[in-house]
């Protein structure tokens, strides 16, 4: 199987996933020091995000949130790729960001709904195509 993503920043990417169950916000949400979920209640809570395919149904806004994840591509701590299930203009920018200072970054897609569970194994493609990995 595969899927058509929107791409919101290019790149390549395979690896495991980790979905986020509930929305989180980066900012209080994760910490960029540790790349640990710490939302307390979260579902992920103490689950680190880094080197995954990070699947993020939907996100709680805070303009922080691309501060943070700056902050995790500078201590090298970042996950593998980002697919948001949600158009979102703050996370993204972080990824940017990083981009435009020339550290190493990630792909961020965008894929509405996406069908992903922690676990699964993807490879996401530069023309935006996310496949089964096997």
């Amino acid at each position: 199987m595969s899927w058509q993503a929107e791409i919101l920043l290019a790149g390549t990417a395979s690896g495991t996933v980790l979905r986020f169950d509930a929305p989180i916000s980066f900012w209080g949400g994760i910490d960029p020091a540790t790349a640990i979920v710490t939302l307390a209640g979260h579902p992920q809570r103490g689950e680190s995000i880094t080197g995954t395919i990070l699947v993020i149904p939907h996100l709680i806004g805070s303009s922080s949130s691309s501060a943070v994840i700056l902050e995790l591509f500078y201590n090298n701590l970042a996950p593998k790729a980002l697919i948001l299930g949600a158009r979102d203009a703050i996370l993204p920018v972080g990824a940017v960001v990083a981009r435009q200072m020339e550290w190493p970054t990630i792909p961020v897609l965008l894929l509405p709904d996406p069908p992903f569970h922690t676990g699964d194994k993807l490879m996401l493609n530069e023309d935006g195509t996310i496949k089964i990995a096997r």
